[in-house]
């Protein structure tokens, strides 16, 4: 398979540990000969677990996927801080955390539920003045970053094992778990780092559904197509959005780019929810069932839909 012959999808990847998230980029590039490959999510090279990576077409879709809920299951390690608030960091603080319990642990853990105000790592991607802050940090420079807000939906008690806290985190985009790891060592009084962190699914991708690198490489490097199989179709990172099938006049105005007049959506399987919100964006279908593209609401009152996104097949 190569860009004579593209293909399109998404691929959910048991990121390994010690690798970034470009390196899979580049290795599932590689495996697959195409060209157009992104992922939707950064992971740090100490982190695994669920990472997205769209080929072809699929690319156009990776801001849909960003957006999910994210869940991990992160190993906090109270008395040592690091540099940069996880394992691969140097130790810039070792404190006594022989005295912490369970219960005062259990105690700190409700003051990070809901919408928070975080500060991101200064060893991040994240970028300040065009330049990214791990570039800064590395520099020696000192940065000031503002709290952003996030919102953490569930924090679960997993294991206690002192100084070693697991714990099952449900959180929205952008909240990063180093800083939660870093902010729940300064409540107890001992600092922490993140020891371990797997990322378990992000929105309905979830880690026990994902393939191994290593998997999809023995399969393109025998020769054989047999890592496609692993590749879900583009319009799975959509789902969410409801889905109208057109007819053929209003397929070729959708090809064109031209606003279209649909009669009122029906509540279509899992897509009936989202009705009651009267969505702005819809996904739309051929007869036949191909996706066709990503429609955008223009005119509520006359129900008009102009073509956000269009995919040829």
């Amino acid at each position: 398979m190569s860009e004579h012959n593209p293909v399109s999808g998404l691929l959910n990847i048991d990121k390994p540990k010690g690798i970034t998230s470009h390196d899979v980029v580049a290795r599932v590039r590689k495996l697959s000969q195409q060209r157009k490959v992104g992922h939707t999510g950064t992971l740090d090279p100490m982190a695994t677990g669920v990472l997205l990576v769209c080929l072809g077409q699929a690319t156009r879709l990776i801001e849909y996927l960003m957006t999910a809920r994210k869940q991990y299951r992160a190993v906090i390690r109270f008395g040592a801080v690091t540099d940069t608030l996880d394992a691969d960091g140097q130790i810039t603080a070792q404190n006594d955390a022989s005295f912490l319990t369970k219960q005062q642990v259990q105690e700190i853990l409700p003051m990070f539920l809901g919408e928070i105000e975080q500060i991101p790592p200064i060893f991040s991607a994240l970028k300040k003045d065009g330049q990214p802050l791990y570039k800064r940090a590395r520099a020696g420079e000192t940065v000031q970053l503002d709290p952003r807000p996030v919102t953490i939906y569930s924090l679960t008690w997993t294991a206690w094992y002192p100084p070693d806290l697991t714990l099952d985190v449900t959180c929205s985009p952008g909240t990063y778990i180093r800083s939660l790891a870093r902010d729940l060592g300064e409540t107890a009084g001992t600092g922490a780092h993140l020891a371990q962190l797997t990322r378990t699914a992000n929105g309905p991708w979830l880690l026990d559904q994902a393939v191994s690198l290593d998997t999809l490489e023995r399969e393109a490097q025998a020769g054989r197509p047999g890592w496609q199989r692993y590749l879900h179709p583009p319009d799975r990172a959509i789902t969410h959005l409801p889905k109208i099938v057109l007819d053929e006049s209003a397929i070729i105005h959708v090809k064109h780019g031209r606003q279209v007049q649909l009669a009122p959506l029906e509540p279509d399987g899992a897509s009936a929810n989202h009705l009651q919100t009267k969505p702005d964006l819809i996904r739309a279908y051929t007869p036949a069932g191909e996706f066709l593209a990503i429609l955008k609401l223009t005119n509520a009152d006359e129900n008009t839909w102009q073509p956000k996104k269009v995919f040829q097949s």
